[in-house]
């Protein structure tokens, strides 16, 4: 709607959990939570119970817009995001999580996530369950198609919104993309993933959170 040319790559495959034995516990025991984070869209799309499912007195959270919209998709409204930053330090500066003592919590999340949330509501004296409700990898598909347009200049510039799809794209590029890659500005809307960018050796530009974040530094940059 910019004027732009997307060039959308997966740089991440989300598939079903290798084993559902949490997610089915966790749904099966919905009612008895008092508190429900979930930690990205694919943690709503993969771990949101069916419609018409979810307790009226349930309190769900997530780290930023996005995450809220697939939830209010799938029928969980009333969603709590960080006033601050998207991400789960911003989650837990919310006031109403400063004091979770008995407080029984679900963390709806990928394999391998981060623990820093759960760690910090359990010390908060929160008893906190994981549900794992899906898996990343890394795509088999190579990146032909990308390094043509990379090799005719037609990619201007870069945009990543996970440190483990940064890590994918770049190993995907092979020695004639990365090189290609290496005159490219990459935008990055969260500092970690700035961080993993900024690694490599690349030129990161950070930006502001989510996807607005992320179009308001490449309008920026492209003015």
């Amino acid at each position: 709607a910019l004027g732009a040319t997307p060039l959308v790559y997966p740089a991440i495959v989300i598939l079903p959990p290798a084993d559902r034995a949490s997610l089915d516990l966790a749904h099966a025991r919905l009612a008895s939570y008092d508190l429900a984070f979930f930690v990205s869209a694919n943690a709503a799309e993969y771990g949101a119970p069916g419609s018409g499912r979810w307790p009226a007195t349930l309190r769900a959270f997530a780290p930023g817009p996005g995450t809220a919209e697939a939830l209010a998709a799938v029928g969980v409204r009333d969603v709590r995001v960080p006033a601050t930053t998207f991400d789960s330090e911003g989650l837990l500066a919310l006031p109403e999580l400063a004091d979770v003592r008995g407080k029984r919590v679900v963390i709806f999340r990928g394999e391998g996530g981060r623990d820093a949330l759960a760690a910090a509501l359990a010390e908060r004296g929160a008893h906190v369950d994981h549900a794992v409700c899906y898996r990343r990898a890394a795509p088999a598909s190579g990146a032909v198609g990308l390094l043509d347009t990379m090799r005719e200049g037609r990619v201007h510039a870069v945009t990543v919104t996970s440190s483990e799809g940064v890590d994918n794209l770049w190993q995907a590029l092979g020695d004639a993309g990365r090189a290609l890659a290496r005159r490219l500005p990459w935008f990055a809307p969260h500092p970690r993933i700035a961080e993993r960018v900024r690694a490599l050796g690349l030129d990161v530009v950070p930006t502001a959170g989510g996807d607005a974040g992320l179009l308001a530094g490449l309008l920026a940059w492209a003015t």
